[in-house]
């Protein structure tokens, strides 16, 4: 999908287009993410992960240049992130890998600089990450990825038990004005909590208690966040990233815990990851002699008419973006 920069990010220490065009691509393991930046336009791109990580990337690349109208050759750089960063490699085009950790806190700084509190919840892990709000630069984190209690997967197996799909799960429980207790912060208890809680349910033939569950499964995962927000402090500039920010039964009982509301970003923040990745790539590009060389060789010339013009959707492919992570 195509953005004007301008619309999207305002970071007051980037400005909106880097010199030559470059790529950030957050390999998550369950959806992955690319954001092209090239003049003041930016590309987005949105795919579930395969078996083969580099084979997503190849395609989240070409999915990219498609759209932007771009050929390999004029990337000046990419940066990978996410789970699958490590299995990244190209020849052809410079790139590096950057921690998903900083590359959440670079791309929600730069779509909502007053940040300083982000909260990121995907499919196999949630953090707290603590920001400077000049810089985008991480201060402090913490991260729960030994156990699947408050993050996607959680929630996805409880969107199982109740027969419901995940895009769901979130609108069920925001139904349910008293939220069963699922007390368990551990997973398989928390699934045997959900059983009996829904075998009790059904025996009554009662659909309230379905998003009674629903509820009480979010606010306990809410809790497990919550409790690592408050080994890093919590500090106004509140952002939330990853795919289950898209949950709004997520997203409303975390501010119902914190007491304090998120910002609303105009750019989803499940590509927080690929475009702090992208913001990474523009300043390696600036840093690099090479990349400087190439340029002065072959300077980049790009018409915005090369862009294809009915593309705003093609490169999304339609699947569950609560848990794109």
């Amino acid at each position: 999908m195509k953005h004007k920069a301008k619309d999207i990010i305002a970071s007051g220490d980037w400005t909106y287009g880097p010199e030559w065009p470059v790529i950030g691509l957050d390999i998550g393991s369950r959806g992955s993410k690319g954001v092209l930046l090239v003049e003041d336009e930016v590309y987005t791109a949105l795919i579930p992960t395969g078996l083969y990580m580099q084979e997503t990337a190849d395609d989240l690349l070409g999915r990219l240049l498609a759209e932007s109208g771009l050929q390999r050759s004029d990337i000046a750089f990419i940066v990978g992130t996410g789970y699958g960063r490590i299995s990244l490699k190209y020849d052809d085009i410079p790139y590096k890998v950057v921690t998903e950790i900083s590359c959440h806190a670079m791309g929600a700084h730069a779509a909502l600089p007053e940040t300083r509190t982000i909260i990121d919840i995907g499919g196999q892990d949630s953090k707290a990450i603590k920001i400077d709000p000049a810089t985008g630069k991480v201060v402090e984190f913490v991260m729960n990825d030994k156990c699947a209690a408050g993050t996607g997967r959680f929630l996805e197996k409880a969107a199982a038990l109740l027969g419901i799909e995940l895009d769901e799960l979130g609108p069920v429980a925001l139904e349910s004005k008293d939220p069963a207790p699922v007390s368990s912060q551990c997973v398989v208890f928390a699934e045997s909590e959900m059983i009996s809680l829904r075998a009790r349910g059904e025996r009554n033939n009662d659909l309230e208690a379905r998003a009674n569950i629903a509820a009480g499964v979010h606010l306990s995962a809410a809790r497990r966040v919550h409790n690592l927000l408050g080994r890093v402090g919590i500090e106004p500039g509140l952002a939330f990233t990853g795919g289950v920010s898209n949950n709004p039964g997520m997203w409303q009982v975390l501010e119902t815990l914190l007491k304090s509301k998120f910002q609303v970003p105009k750019l989803d923040l499940i590509f927080a990851g690929s475009l702090g990745a992208a913001v990474y790539a523009g300043k390696h590009a600036a840093a690099s002699p090479e990349v400087a060389a190439k340029y002065q060789a072959r300077p980049f010339v790009w018409s915005k008419a090369d862009s294809p013009a009915a593309v705003n959707d093609a490169v999304e492919v339609e699947f569950d973006r609560s848990l794109a992570c």
